[in-house]
């Protein structure tokens, strides 16, 4: 239940003078995100409703109020006092004030055109058998305002490595992040036993459902094989018969299996820079 927080004098408060306050707040929340049409469409509102809010004109249903403070990651006292003074009810990290300017809510507004939701199958060059290229796997979706990443490492690079290859063990997940160009990904899996940092630009080609950029790992330098890979992202969104067939092709494979497309991105013949 979403917590009031009513200051004895503040209690008459006339209807126009608590929207010019909440009007005034949620002005404040938004200015530090890029686009209001994007933040309308991560916060599921009609934007002509929304510029309602903004300007003092109305206020929102209590649901939709509560959208908007779970979004932000504060409570219904905007209603009724300066932002500044409202405790966020949930902060997390990339909220902390030391770094909520560089990586907090701006840095994780990855809209839909940006980057959809759905499946993807990826293609990259192993990083355990130069010989050998890898097909995985990964859903993408949104909560919270925030976009996630989440997939499981093949079988066998996992037995190579002498790891378990329980679902467990293999599963990843990340969180993505919009960039100048395009985005970037921290992946991890579970108790951030290894991490990976990813960065993917959209390629202007058929569907615009390719992305092409690059992996790297978290490893020291005196390991064997390389830190970094070209990796290609297809987007399959919802087409089952495309998700189900990468599912049972993913793993490690020959070079001369990787999808056409994908491998001219790859560009295997050159070394990655």
């Amino acid at each position: 239940m979403v917590n009031l927080g009513f200051k004895t004098d503040q209690s008459d408060l006339k209807p126009v003078e608590i929207r010019g306050i909440f009007g005034a707040n949620l002005r404040q929340l938004s200015s530090q995100y890029p686009s209001i049409a994007g933040l309308c469409r991560e916060l599921g509102i009609n934007r002509t409703q929304y510029n309602r809010y903004l300007s003092g004109e109305s206020f929102p249903r209590p649901d939709v109020l509560h959208r908007i403070c779970q979004f932000f990651g504060t409570d219904a006292r905007i209603l009724l006092e300066p932002v500044s003074e409202v405790k966020p009810a949930n902060q997390d990290l990339l909220s902390h004030p030391i770094i909520a300017e560089y990586l907090g809510r701006a840095a994780t507004l990855v809209d839909e055109q940006m980057f959809p939701s759905g499946f993807y199958r990826f293609t990259r060059v192993s990083f355990i058998d130069s010989e050998k290229a890898v097909l995985g796997l990964v859903h993408v979706s949104r909560e919270d305002g925030f976009t996630f990443l989440r997939g499981f490492e093949a079988r066998e690079a996992m037995r190579q490595q002498g790891l378990p290859d329980d679902p467990q063990t293999r599963e990843f997940r990340g969180l993505l992040m919009a960039q100048e160009q395009g985005v970037a990904a921290l992946v991890s899996r579970r108790g951030s036993v290894t991490c990976s940092f990813n960065f993917l630009a959209r390629v202007a080609a058929f569907d615009n459902n390719f992305w092409e950029g690059y992996t790297t790992r978290t490893i020291r330098e005196a390991a064997s094989g390389p830190r970094a890979a070209r990796v290609v992202y297809e987007h399959l969104g919802r087409n089952t018969a495309q998700v189900f067939a990468s599912a049972r092709q993913a793993g490690l494979i020959d070079a001369d299996q990787i999808p056409a497309f994908h491998r001219r991105l790859l560009r295997l013949s050159e070394p990655f820079r």
